[in-house]
């Protein structure tokens, strides 16, 4: 079990399609952040950004161009790219420099301007990619896969369209309370029912759309923040970045075969439920400790899998916990009060930091109508490309 940090200060800028540089949203963020921690951006040592990309491909060096933009002071920077994991992977650096005693003081950073549609492999040829060779060999967009997902769990489990459209209408109702999210309107399971089908048997609203957006933290040692009047902040206790262990028999994006399992005995928790497993240990609790929770729901299916994955059910009894309410706002264990993806979209470098900003809100008590009463202990769960790991334990 490692050190705990403390979050000091949260910070997003409301997502949407607004048309404008991911620098600026970024930007926007990080001094909202700034604001809430009450520390001077001057104050900063180390700046960590979640690389803004196009698929695959890193093109900005977002640590830097935020520490421009924000005005050169000297800090250390790091960019980092880990796909949908960027976000968790910086809030890990930050974590690991905060640890060493390299920084103090550490603002992490993740934005993005998405382009229309779904996502897909920047130009040019690259066949040892397994993500352009999807788009290549298969022309497997992400809806695709996502519909391929939704179709094993209603051969495997016995899920239903029906099931799918429950976890949509819980998110919408959660993201219709969130002034930052893209989507602010209740939908109701006949309104799932008839929006356009995408993916069968995924429609329109069961997957998430593509975003601008961006959040920020400022992380700090236990030490900095009592010295700065904050006693009891919220903490990250634990972050999570493993990758899968071989042989892998469930496609999972980007890849479009399996390995084999002639030889080797396949593990018996899936790659998700390692990634969750390894943060549970990290912090020294489980999913029966857990207040609330914020996963990665790229499409309404794969929710109703990270219930399971989190630990929160059995194998093929997410769609259950949804029927149930268990995961509602009020129930047992609520799951994406933020509104998820459902009501954000994806701005990919910002997911993962996002997703613990509703966390340090709802530590807090002080996420309004979206509150959850007496949340003491959340865990955020997503994942990238190419085997990244994503999972955050935050205490208070």
């Amino acid at each position: 079990m490692t050190d705990d940090v403390a979050v000091l200060g949260a910070g997003m800028h409301p997502w949407g399609k607004w048309g404008r540089s991911f620098v600026h949203y970024g930007t926007v963020a990080a001094r909202a952040a700034l604001a809430d921690a009450g520390i001077a951006w001057s104050q900063i040592r180390s700046v960590i950004g979640a690389n803004s990309v196009r698929c695959g491909y890193p093109g900005y060096v977002a640590g830097a161009t935020f520490a421009q933009a924000l005005g050169w002071q000297g800090a250390r920077v790091t960019s980092v790219y880990a796909a949908c994991a960027s976000g968790a992977q910086a809030v890990d650096a930050a974590r690991t420099q905060i640890l060493a005693g390299m920084a103090d003081v550490v603002l992490v950073v993740g934005a993005d301007s998405a382009p229309k549609g779904f996502f897909a492999p920047a130009g040019g040829d690259r066949p040892d990619d397994p993500d352009w060779l999807r788009f290549r060999v298969l022309g497997a967009t992400n809806p695709a896969y996502f519909g391929l997902y939704a179709r094993r769990r209603i051969a495997v489990h016995g899920d239903t369209p029906e099931d799918f459209a429950l976890v949509k209408v819980k998110n919408a109702s959660a993201g219709a309370l969130n002034p930052n999210a893209r989507y602010r309107k209740a939908v109701s399971a006949e309104e799932v029912a008839a929006s356009p089908v995408v993916a069968d048997p995924l429609r329109l609203l069961d997957i998430c759309a593509t975003s601008d957006g961006a959040a920020a933290l400022v992380l700090s040692s236990m030490d900095f923040a009592r010295r700065n009047g904050a006693a009891d902040p919220v903490r990250i206790r634990a972050v999570s970045t493993v990758t899968p262990t071989y042989p892998r028999t469930v496609l999972d994006l980007p890849d479009i075969a399996t390995d084999s399992a002639t030889a080797v005995e396949p593990s018996p928790d899936s790659f998700r439920a390692s990634i969750a497993a390894a943060a549970y240990e990290e912090a020294g609790i489980g999913p029966e400790d857990l207040s609330l929770a914020e996963v990665y729901d790229l499409s309404t299916a794969l929710e109703l899998e990270w219930y399971e994955d989190i630990g929160l059910c059995g194998a093929g009894e997410g769609a259950k916990l949804v029927r149930e309410g268990a995961t509602a706002l009020g129930g047992r264990v609520p799951v994406n009060v933020s509104g998820g993806l459902a009501s954000f979209g994806e701005a990919v470098p910002a997911q993962a930091i996002a997703q613990i900003c509703e966390l340090t809100w709802q530590l807090r008590g002080t996420a309004g109508q979206r509150q959850v009463p007496g949340a003491r202990t959340g865990i955020t769960a997503n994942q990238g490309l190419f085997g990244h790991g994503s999972a955050v334990v935050a205490v208070r």
